[in-house]
């Protein structure tokens, strides 16, 4: 006799969007509890590294880390320092120090602080991220927003309380950036910015990630440009982990056909539509597409 196998799916309002997660396990009561516990892990991320919250390990950083180094929650130094691995790595593409422009364009709550010029300013992002938790940022002006990163890694860690609570399946969908483990997996559909409701295809997801960028009112800046970017309307990323998977489609959105080196280093693939409609994938992208039956 096969062992007994239940299935839930409940969503919430949490991070500016709806969260679904979705669990099977052996009991009802089992499954509940651990999404129940998913829903938690989530809600201490966006507790952390919210930029509204003036308690937030963000705020905090925020406002004092130029005078002196802030000791922060374990995730949020681990995010700190992906999206440091990921300036490096991208060439300063990726950037979340991003917060004044999208200050100054009204995205943002608050007024930008004059950033003082500095001659080591584009050797990094200004922030250190140092030993035993401690931040601290380097030159004035300096201000963090995690919204292009601390969304996947949300997800990431939704996923892992949902294995770690005996979840043998789990899907974790924060408004079209999500992550999913165990068989069968399922087909995601995504979504064309140019219209509502229409689709540019289908990708499984199974055991991996993945995340969108554009259309509605997000707003991508291009930090070597210190505008918005302009090239892609939209931008569609699997990846590893959703963490990966959110910060890459902001990658994509500046760089188009130029992240593709980038994304081939993190095992990702992309498919994304430019400004005059031509849609681009890149190496890998046909591997996780749905094939009709």
């Amino acid at each position: 006799m096969r062992p007994a196998f239940v299935s839930a799916r409940r969503a919430r309002a949490q991070l500016g969007t709806f969260v679904e997660i979705t669990a099977g396990g052996a009991t009802p009561p089992a499954v509940h509890a651990a999404i129940d516990a998913a829903f938690d892990g989530v809600a201490d991320v966006h507790r952390l590294m919210s930029f509204h919250d003036p308690g937030s390990d963000l705020s905090r950083l925020n406002r004092d880390a130029l005078t002196r180094p802030v000791t922060v929650h374990p995730w949020t130094h681990a995010v700190l320092r992906a999206a440091l691995e990921l300036h490096d790595a991208s060439g300063g593409i990726f950037d979340v120090t991003v917060a004044p422009v999208l200050q100054g364009l009204g995205r943002l709550p608050g007024q930008a602080e004059a950033r003082v010029p500095h001659p080591h300013l584009d050797a990094g992002p200004g922030i250190e991220v140092l030993a035993a938790r401690r931040v601290r940022f380097r030159h004035p002006g300096v201000a963090v927003d995690l919204g292009g990163i601390a969304k996947g890694f949300a997800v990431d860690r939704a996923l892992d309380i949902l294995r770690e609570r005996g979840m043998t399946r789990g899907l974790v969908n924060a408004g079209g950036d999500l992550a999913a483990f165990g068989r069968p997996g399922e087909c995601i559909s995504i979504r064309d910015p140019r219209q509502r409701g229409a689709s540019l295809g289908c990708v499984r997801v199974e055991d991996t990630a993945l995340a969108s960028s554009g259309g509605g009112e997000a707003v991508v800046v291009d930090p070597r440009r210190g505008e918005p970017a302009g090239g892609v309307l939209g931008a569609t990323v699997t990846a590893r982990s959703c963490l990966l998977a959110d910060a890459l489609t902001k990658v994509v959105m500046v760089a188009g056909e130029g992240a593709g080196p980038l994304l081939a280093r993190y095992g990702a693939a992309a498919l994304f539509l430019s400004v005059h409609g031509a849609v681009h994938v890149t190496r890998g992208w046909s591997a996780v597409v749905c094939r009709a039956s």
